[in-house]
């Protein structure tokens, strides 16, 4: 359809709803199989964010545990919340805490105490008699074994401690003949994307371990994924990026290490979450593999030979297999995520679950790099205004809005995504900016944010709106800049900086005080991620104050949006509470909301939040038009 009403840009009519958002950007996700069922959990935001254990067996899609929400909160960001048993059973965390055990015939019984708040995850089963796992108790971590016969839920005692070499841990990973086992694990001050080990322990007929030795990895190397050969308990496979990318290597029991796909491109991302993986060993030896730079392909690798299977699809993860299918999260310019099931004989492909949404109002996205000032690049996608019915006043340009990533040590997924498409149908030109600092092209690529968070982020977005207003892309009086977490620290430190970029700005639950987020100020996982970020809390205090929006209120040059949950223990509301007490009230608009944590989950509240926030541009840039005419812009 020709687009035949003019209207001018930011101020479109879009069927596209904060509703529409939740429904169709909820995370789908931690992909498995049960017998020949592909499982996944997929996260419900019209039912409290409740996540749903789903199973289709080739015909039919049906939920394993009506009304249970499945998912394990350990390090807050969550870790692999249920496994398969057997063909038919699965055992499975409870948001509350407890482990439980849906067994074949279809009863679930509790494996721990059912008033425990400890937290547990990424599973596996060893002989049958036993499921080991992570546990989380507080600060304190440890491989656990709990028996599948149920005992444990009336004592505890009979939870047995495996091990507990690091303050953090993934999962085991059992070797197929369970006579091995193999974990990760890292201490303060790095984080998992800095340098891990991967520690391999013997497994003893009693389900004991000998004493855990490290296989491969150290304080300057990050192995982000490991896994046995399906042929034998003497290789591990493990991703490193040993070589400046994250690529698999096999490494044998003497120490001997094989490099299996050697590419500049990464084969993992940051492991933020317990339990995300990247690879499968398939039965006949083969290895399933995602890779890429910037964009992700699915691969196998057969005897040294990468062979990418053809698709749509641009990005993949949290990789299974039943050793013969590929079963995997997946997306693409095209598609929002979804899973998608691969035969890797044929490369054919099928999409078993994909949310549907207002996809004719979707914008095709635009691969582009800018350059900072050393020259280095900057890479951004550019999701263009589009409707199919309304285009914009001749010779008008588009309002933009800056998308920042959280983390910052992360990225942005080149998928389709119905939070962009809110703002592109009503004539937003939306850039997602990712600056240095971000995954997915290697570790010199992010590690360029090291000590200069709050500073390269901010002038990695500014050089690209600069480029775009160059190119007469936008509308230069017209732009805001947005983000959650990482990516609202960003947005917030942007707006007190003195080029007067930006004419608005909205932060989801953002850092705003890096004195008070160090340490005890947030969850254990990152409370000494400033170290690399920024620098020492003791040494560096005046710096630590100086870029903290908290202690630059004066400086706020824009209005700012902040949306923030009163249930996140990961940027907490005292952060918001420190930074409203120092800015002027007419600079700045705090909305909060009950039982949210770090990332919203209900549906109610993103409806909320987008259309709070899209109110907020249209209110800012009807102003400035408005001065415009007036001739003061």
């Amino acid at each position: 359809m020709i687009a035949s009403t003019i209207v001018p840009f930011g101020q479109w009519p879009s069927p596209v709803t904060g509703l529409d958002v939740a429904a169709a950007d909820a995370p789908v996700e931690w992909v498995d199989f049960v017998g020949h069922r592909v499982g996944w959990v997929e996260t419900r935001p019209h039912d409290k964010g409740r996540g749903a254990l789903m199973a289709f067996d080739g015909e039919h899609t049906t939920e394993l545990l009506p009304g249970r929400n499945v998912r394990s909160r350990i390090i807050e960001y969550g870790a692999r919340p249920w496994a398969p048993v057997g063909a038919d059973g699965v055992v499975f965390s409870d948001a509350d805490g407890p482990v439980y055990r849906l067994h074949p015939d279809g009863e679930i019984r509790p494996l721990t105490p059912v008033t425990e708040t400890i937290r547990y995850g990424d599973f596996a089963i060893w002989r049958n008699s036993e499921v080991w796992c992570l546990r989380e108790d507080g600060v304190r971590r440890a491989l656990v074994a709990i028996p599948l016969d149920c005992s444990a839920a009336g004592d505890a005692g009979r939870i047995r401690v495996l091990a507990a070499t690091h303050r953090f841990l993934t999962g085991p990973r059992l070797s197929p003949d369970g006579n091995r086992v193999a974990w990760l694990g890292w201490d303060h001050p790095r984080l998992p994307w800095e340098g891990t080990e991967a520690m391999v322990a013997t497994v003893r007929a009693d389900g004991t371990l000998s004493e855990p030795r490290v296989w491969i990895g150290g304080p300057g190397e990050s192995i982000a994924h490991v896994e046995w050969s399906p042929s034998t308990s003497d290789t591990l496979l493990a991703i490193t990026d040993r070589s400046g990318w994250w690529n698999p290597v096999a490494v044998r029991s003497d120490g001997s290490v094989t490099a299996l796909g050697p590419l500049p491109h990464d084969f993992a991302e940051a492991l933020w979450r317990i339990g995300w993986r990247w690879c499968a060993p398939l039965s006949d030896g083969r290895l399933a593999v995602v890779h890429g730079d910037g964009e992700m392909s699915l691969g196998v690798i057969d005897a040294g030979r990468l062979t990418d299977i053809a698709s749509p699809f641009t990005d993949w993860s949290s990789v299974a297999t039943d050793g013969t299918r590929i079963a995997a999260v997946a997306g693409g310019p095209g598609h929002r995520r979804g899973v998608v099931l691969v035969d890797p004989d044929s490369g054919g492909w099928r999409i078993i679950r994909m949310r549907e949404a207002h996809d004719e109002f979707a914008a095709t996205p635009i691969v582009r790099a800018f350059a900072d000032d050393a020259d280095r690049p900057i890479h951004a996608y550019l999701h263009p205004p589009f409707h199919p019915e309304v285009a914009g006043p001749p010779g008008e340009r588009p309002p933009c809005v800056v998308f920042v990533h959280g983390g910052p040590t992360y990225r942005s997924h080149l998928t389709r995504r119905q939070e962009i498409t809110f703002f592109t149908s009503r004539g937003f030109l939306v850039v997602d900016v990712q600056h240095g600092g971000s995954t997915g092209r290697g570790r010199a690529y992010r590690e360029r944010l090291n000590g200069l968070w709050g500073v390269l982020d901010v002038a990695d977005c500014a050089a690209v709106v600069r480029a775009l207003i160059t190119e007469g892309t936008i509308d230069p009086h017209r732009i805001a800049i947005r983000g959650g977490s990482a990516g609202g620290w960003t947005a917030a430190v942007a707006l007190t900086a003195p080029d007067d970029l930006y004419a608005a700005g909205c932060g989801y639950f953002p850092v705003l005080d890096l004195p008070s987020w160090y340490g005890s100020g947030t969850h254990d996982f990152e409370s000494h991620y400033l170290l690399s970020m920024v620098g020492d809390p003791v040494r560096d205090a005046a710096e630590f104050r100086r870029r903290s929006p908290s202690h630059r209120g004066a400086d706020l040059r824009a209005p700012l949006l902040i949306q923030q949950g009163l249930a996140d223990t990961i940027c907490r509301p005292e952060q918001v509470e420190l930074f409203r007490a120092r800015v002027p009230d007419d600079l700045v608009t705090c909305v909060f909301f009950e039982g949210e944590g770090h990332g919203f989950r209900k549906a109610a509240t993103i409806d909320a939040s987008l259309t709070r926030e899209l109110r907020h541009y249209q209110d800012v840039f009807c102003g400035v038009r408005e001065a415009a005419g007036r001739g003061e812009a």
